[in-house]
């Protein structure tokens, strides 16, 4: 009999749900995928929800695809990973009793700018560590509290995304750590939920549950969710969650190496022993959660990114309809750094607020768009190094250098002006699905594969290319 070695990773993101089978080795082996999208609420149709019975269909349909291909009996565990904060509560039967918030609805948006009449914000950040976005969880609990009161005194338990399928497969409901501590209803001290947060806005600790550590067999295929996924009966379900703390995992950081993953948006993060969580950090935009291992934390800082190079390729060169990147990449190499005096201020996004604020500075009647977007890539490499200062200062380490995923990992002046600023080795690995490989570590070693998730990771080759500054 061939060898358990591939594990189903079920990825529910924002826009695409997907079933990937992945063996030991970090090979994909299948991966099949349906759009996904969120939905007007039934209740209130200017609101955004998410439909857990279609993204499950989606589900569904694709791990039969993907089974197909590959011999089952070689499947060793299954896990899902999904974006964080969003989840809804369910009676003790296992009734959903309101669809899925969606990060992407504004009822939470008054919410949060209130907050301070629960708890003071810098009380709340400085025990949870996260920051005050709207879509936070905080934020839907207080709505079903104001708005929904009956559904959470019928309710039984509060699940998170990944916990919601988990449960579709195996007919338990345990939430998972990783998403709990995206929450900002979690202690970073604690490691768990915090009483004196829940307490401040009156919802029943009771009703968030055990969250389990990532590594954990919650449960296992049921007949039924085998027959609608082809997975066998059986298969043990492990807990990963939050598909950003498995994202750094699976590229292979150690702990106080920073990972960078740049697309539209940049998010930059670090596995951390130490944390700060003042005032500083809160201005800074400096976020904290829970790392999928205990007595880490994972500190991160996020700005727009390639989004705005993406409005230089549209506005200023747009007559070109081959090679676009490479000509505007050549065309930047060639100003001298310091642009000619053109200058940018990429902050065309308060972190917190929205408010727009973005520049194009010192413009003569000589510059041209080659000296532009150089800018706007020294700028962004300058932001870089900000962020990496300030991850630096809340956690209390020295970075050596920064692992750099993403489609801006692709940009050859932009990774040798990031470790040019930064004054930091860039190194950027040849591996695309860290999410679902970082998950399914933990998988392979849930299953008795690897004696850790670490020593399952230790065999994967991620082909690395180091940048070093100039």
């Amino acid at each position: 009999m061939p060898e358990r070695d591939i594990v189903i990773v079920f990825d529910c993101g924002a826009t695409n749900v997907r079933s990937v089978a992945i063996d030991s080795k970090g090979a994909i082996l299948a991966s099949d995928s349906y759009p996904n999208n969120t939905r007007p609420d039934p209740s209130f149709p200017a609101y955004r929800i998410w439909d857990a019975y279609e993204i499950w269909d989606k589900m569904c349909r694709a791990s039969k695809k993907v089974v197909s291909q590959i011999p089952p009996e070689r499947i060793c565990g299954v896990t899902v990973t999904t974006f964080g904060v969003d989840g809804t509560l369910f009676d003790g039967s296992g009734k959903m009793l309101y669809p899925v918030i969606s990060w992407q609805c504004e009822r939470t948006n008054p919410i949060m700018a209130q907050i301070g009449k629960y708890i003071p914000l810098e009380d709340l950040y400085k025990e949870c560590g996260v920051l005050p976005f709207t879509f936070n969880t905080i934020n839907k609990l207080i709505w079903f509290l104001e708005q929904k009161s009956e559904i959470v005194e019928k309710s039984h338990l509060f699940l998170f995304m990944p916990s919601i399928f988990s449960f579709f497969l195996t007919g338990q409901m345990v939430n998972d750590m990783t998403m709990a501590g995206t929450s900002m209803v979690t202690s970073l001290v604690k490691r768990g939920y915090s009483d004196n947060i829940l307490n401040s806005i009156n919802f029943p600790a009771g009703k968030m549950g055990i969250p389990a550590e990532p590594g954990t067999i919650t449960g296992r295929i049921t007949s039924g969710a085998s027959s609608v996924t082809s997975i066998p009966e059986g298969i043990p379900v492990v807990a990963t969650g939050h598909d950003t703390q498995f994202a750094v995992f699976g590229s292979g950081a150690e702990i106080n190496q920073p990972v960078l993953s740049s697309g539209t948006w940049e998010i930059l993060m670090v596995r951390s022993e130490g944390y700060r969580t003042g005032k500083e950090q809160l201005n800074l935009g400096i976020t904290t959660e829970l790392d999928v291992r205990e007595g880490l934390y994972n500190i991160g800082n996020q700005w727009i990114a390639s989004g705005i190079l993406e409005w230089a390729r549209k506005n200023l060169y747009s007559d070109l309809n081959e090679n676009v990147y490479e000509v505007m990449i050549s065309g930047a190499e060639k100003v001298p750094q310091g642009c000619n005096g053109v200058r940018v201020v990429p902050k065309f996004y308060e972190e917190l607020t929205g408010k727009p604020g973005g520049q194009i500075l010192g413009l003569t009647m000589e510059s041209t768009r080659d000296e532009i977007y150089r800018a706007m890539v020294e700028a962004l490499s300058e932001r870089l190094a900000g962020g990496k200062k300030a991850l630096e200062e809340a956690g209390g380490f020295s970075a050596e250098s920064i692992i750099c995923v993403g489609g801006g990992s692709k940009n050859r002046l932009w990774n040798q002006l990031r470790a040019n600023y930064t004054g930091v080795p860039v190194k950027i690995i040849d591996q695309k699905e860290t999410t679902v490989l970082g998950a399914s570590l933990f998988v392979q070693a849930a299953c008795g594969n690897f004696s850790s998730p670490e020593a399952a990771r230790s065999t994967i080759d991620y082909k690395t290319e180091t940048i070093l500054p100039e």
